[in-house]
């Protein structure tokens, strides 16, 4: 009751274009969706509305005061469209992040599970089951994602689709190479009257022969991870923790040079005040760490895993344990610069 009364859902369905319905229900289907979530929508909608209301009046409406009647409405109506826009755009920014993750997560699952999947489909063909029935009955459910997108495809067979095209629909719908390349075999095999089973187990073979050179290039490449992440997390920031504290005891000295050059006015030189924050160092360390970090999570993603997805949990890892190390060390040197300062 409480829902329809503030309109979560008709509220969400509003801001969805009809023509980007039908879409919007296919991608999330590959995320593991089977409804459009129109009231997270609507929810998502009622969060920037309050945030936009918050800056609006802590930090705009003040300005306004000075203006005209009109001229208040009109900037008001400009600032709050801006606002909520900007805010509307960065929740879809990370719905969509969030979704494209959860569907490469979903196929790499997938090609993990497929020769198994294979392997348990090829027993069923030399029991002497027909395709249609072999397939339904290896799926398990330890195939967990694999399992329900075999599912989908083996009662569209049964409802009279073809099992070819079925399968093709099930290759085209995640973005596999390893899963496009297996359906078109079989149902190339299928339909040429070959023997699917022998066909499967090669299929097998090869995947497992792929898997273990996988593995074998990531076990090679952790030397290279392990000397980016002691760099990043450890060196870079002790770098510039020392520098931060180096420029603190050169800015003393130059003062203290520059006082005793003006008290003995016999120095045919003068020193001039270096006009130099230390604070702003200090914020331009933090950032340069921060882009450092990110940068070498990427670099780390693409040496292991192959793909810049694969490795986004090195990001969180790299970016606070670099920035923990920071101000670790910046105590550390505080503490034993701590007399001379």
């Amino acid at each position: 009751m409480a829902l329809k009364i503030i309109f979560l859902e008709e509220f969400g369905k509003a801001f969805v274009p009809k023509k980007l319905a039908p879409n919007l229900r296919r991608y999330l289907l590959k995320a593991g969706f089977n409804e459009v979530p129109y009231k997270f929508f609507g929810v998502l909608f009622y969060i920037s509305a309050f945030i936009t209301t918050l800056i609006f009046i802590v930090f705009i409406y003040p300005y306004l005061k000075k203006f005209s009647l009109f001229e208040v409405y009109v900037y008001s109506f400009i600032a709050w469209a801006a606002i909520q826009l900007f805010f509307a755009a960065l929740f879809i920014l990370l719905v969509y992040f969030y979704l494209d993750l959860r569907i490469y997560r979903r196929t790499k699952t997938m090609e993990e599970q497929l020769p198994d999947f294979l392997q348990i489909l090829s027993a069923n063909l030399k029991g002497g089951m027909t395709f249609e029935r072999a397939l339904w009955a290896a799926i398990k459910p330890r195939f967990s994602v694999l399992g329900s997108e075999m599912a989908k495809a083996s009662k569209k067979v049964m409802t009279g689709y073809e099992v070819s095209k079925a399968l093709i629909e099930l290759s085209e719908k995640y973005d596999s190479l390893m899963l496009r390349r297996t359906v078109d075999l079989v149902i190339s095999e299928i339909e040429s009257g070959g023997n699917v089973a022998q066909l499967i187990d090669r299929l097998v073979d090869n995947l497992k022969e792929t898997k273990a050179l996988k593995d074998e290039m990531s076990a090679a490449s952790i030397a290279y991870v392990i000397f980016i992440s002691v760099i990043v997390v450890v060196i870079s920031p002790l770098l510039f923790a020392l520098s931060f504290h180096l420029l603190i005891l050169t800015l003393k000295f130059v003062g203290q040079l520059s006082v005793a050059a003006q008290k003995a006015a016999t120095l045919p030189f003068l020193f001039s005040k270096v006009n130099i924050n230390p604070n702003d160092f200090r914020i331009f360390s933090m950032v340069a760490i921060f882009v450092i970090s990110l940068f070498s999570s990427l670099i780390v993603a693409i040496v292991e895993k192959g793909d810049i997805k694969g490795g986004l949990k090195y990001l969180p890892l790299y970016i606070f344990g670099s920035m923990s190390f920071f101000f670790l060390f910046m105590k550390i040197f505080t503490s034993l610069f701590g007399s001379i300062l």
